[in-house]
This record gives structure tokens, sequence and C-alpha cells, in this order.
């Protein structure tokens, strides 16, 4: 992938699930990120080639092995909006931010939030990171998992840092509880591609890209599990997809996992934090790299959120009244 100031340049090949298919049909689970909608407006507006050439037709048939190259402008971020929206600033330096997300804020700007969001805060509290594409975003969190995030504040240790996402060089841990048990330690490997009817969602497909999670068991408690994970990749909902797949959802997922009811046998105080825990249980709780331009090793960890903590505390709860 060539980055550049304004644009993005992402190339792949057809493979043999999408041979044969629409063009704007196989972009959509070759580059997931984008929906069907986006990569139509792209075709359309002559920022997609087939083999190093144009093409305008969103039906036209594609084949194996073809290279398909899609153009993507990146949104510049001095036509959005400064907002003063706290943030949480674990660490700063002239080239870098971590911050710790809270619950229910969108990373960046997208259909349905065009403000309200992290980089709208960043503009306000950095404004020159609008010269930085993406003001300096380098990876995710979904709306409602909790954590740490890397912000780049130079063009040039943005293009740093997506290196050692690419080379796994940033280590990043999670916190989770699931529902079951589990017993011990584990991995999975399972490649994940953007879901074949619900395009809002991801799922294990044999076509997929390669996707690996390690986990580790932290507590057991009467019907649930409290994990560490460690993705060795980092696909869209990849966590969250790899433990339903497991059938051990993260607790609150209602993407892939299953409405929080109550639990016959369990407590009438752990039903109640369950009934009310309306995200799904997830924390970047560390994060852990070699700074770009120094090379200094950095580790950071942050606490859990109230409501996890109050959520482990009503399982443990449980486990010790109900359990004996």
């Amino acid at each position: 992938m060539d980055v550049c100031k304004n644009n993005q340049y992402f190339i792949n090949r057809i493979n043999k699930s999408q041979s044969g298919r629409r063009l704007d049909q196989a972009l959509v689970c070759l580059f997931p990120s984008y929906s069907r909608s986006q990569i139509k407006k792209m075709i359309l507006s002559g920022n997609v080639k087939l083999n190093k050439k144009i093409v305008f037709t969103p039906d036209k048939k594609v084949f194996f092995k073809e290279q398909v190259e899609i153009h993507v402008a990146n949104v510049d971020s001095k036509l959005l909006q400064a907002q003063n929206i706290a943030l949480n600033i674990i660490f700063e330096d002239p080239y870098l931010m971590v911050i710790n997300k809270p619950c229910n804020l969108v990373v960046h700007p997208g259909a349905g939030n065009p403000s309200g969001t992290i980089l709208n805060a960043l503009l306000y509290y950095f404004p020159d990171i609008s010269e930085v594409p993406r003001s300096g975003i380098v990876h995710r969190l979904d709306k409602d998992t909790t954590g740490l995030m890397v912000i780049a504040k130079r063009n040039s240790v943005r293009n740093k840092l997506i290196e050692l996402f690419k080379s796994r060089n940033i280590k990043r841990e999670y916190e989770a509880i699931v529902f079951g048990i589990l017993s011990i330690d584990g991995t999975i490997d399972q490649p994940i591609s953007r879901h074949l009817i619900k395009r809002t969602c991801m799922m294990v497909h044999r076509m997929g890209k390669f996707a690996v999670t390690n986990y580790r068991v932290v507590e057991n408690f009467r019907f649930h599990t409290r994990l560490r994970l460690y993705p060795n990749t980092g696909r869209t909902h990849q966590i969250r997809v790899h433990m339903s797949y497991i059938n051990h959802p993260l607790v609150g997922d209602q993407k892939y996992g299953r409405m929080c009811s109550s639990i016959r046998n369990a407590s009438d105080s752990l039903n109640r934090c369950l009934l009310n825990f309306n995200r799904q249980a997830l924390h970047a709780i560390s994060l852990q790299f070699h700074h770009p331009i120094t090379h200094n090793a950095l580790k950071f960890e942050t606490s859990l959120p109230r409501d996890f903590e109050e959520l482990i505390y009503e399982l443990k709860n449980d486990r010790d009244v109900k359990g004996k």
C-alpha cells in the first residue's frame, strides 16, 4: 500500500471465490472497510483500476488473479469541524499521543456520525493535526469498545506507525467477558471476510483474510469467563467474530452474540447487571511498541472502565454466594 498526504492506494487480486462476479461485489469482499455504495462511487468516479486500466462499470465481470486497485481520497481534515470533546490522554510527546477511548464514542466521522467523534476532538485539541491524513488516526476501536489508541501527530510518524501495525510490531491486549466456560488457553486461527448477506457484519469464511486471535483464561465464573486476548492481526471486529465463532460471544455483543437476558439460577443483581450492560464487554487494556522516532520501548496500560468492573463484581458475587 502506497500512502501519501491526501490519497491512499490499495491493491489486491481477484481470488477464486470472487472470480466471475461483478466488479463492485468482488471489491466489497476484497476491501471490507468500504460499503458497496462507496465502492460503486469510486468506480463511477474513475478511482478503480482493473489490470492497471481505469474501469467505470460496476457490473463488469472480473476473473481469478486479475489485479484491482482502488484510489481513495482521504477526508480533508481541514473541512471537518473541531469540537471541544474531552480526551483522556495517557501519554503525549511532539510525535504521538495515546488516548483512553470511552464507550459510545465513534473514532472517525462517517455515515450517521458526521461529528462528535475522536477526530473532531483531535482537531480542537491539536489544530495542526489537520495536516496529517485522518488526523493521525492509524487504527480504530468500535464505538462501544473502550481502551487505548495511539494517534500520530505528524505524517511521517503516521506512516511509521502504519508499518508497525502492518508488521505486527504493535502488541495489543484486550480484556473481555464471554458467555460460557473456557477452561484452557487457546488460539483461534480462522479467516475473516465481510458477511455475505449482512453487509455491516463480518464473518469467518474460508476465502477471507488471515486472522489469528490468542486468548488466556483469567477467571471463571458460574456462567461466564474472563479472558485476556492478544490479536495477532487487526481485522474488522476480529475478536468479536472469533469469539462468536467458537460459541463464546462477548457479553453485550448484540451484533455477534445474543441479547442479555436473565440466566436461570443466577443472582438477581447479576441478572440486573447483565440486562443493563448495553455494549460488548471488550476493553483495549494494553499497548506495547517501540517509539517510531526515539525507538524507546513503550508500554501503556489502563484500568477497566466502571461498567466493566461492576460486571466483574456481580459475576464474582454470584459465583461466591450461589456457587456454594
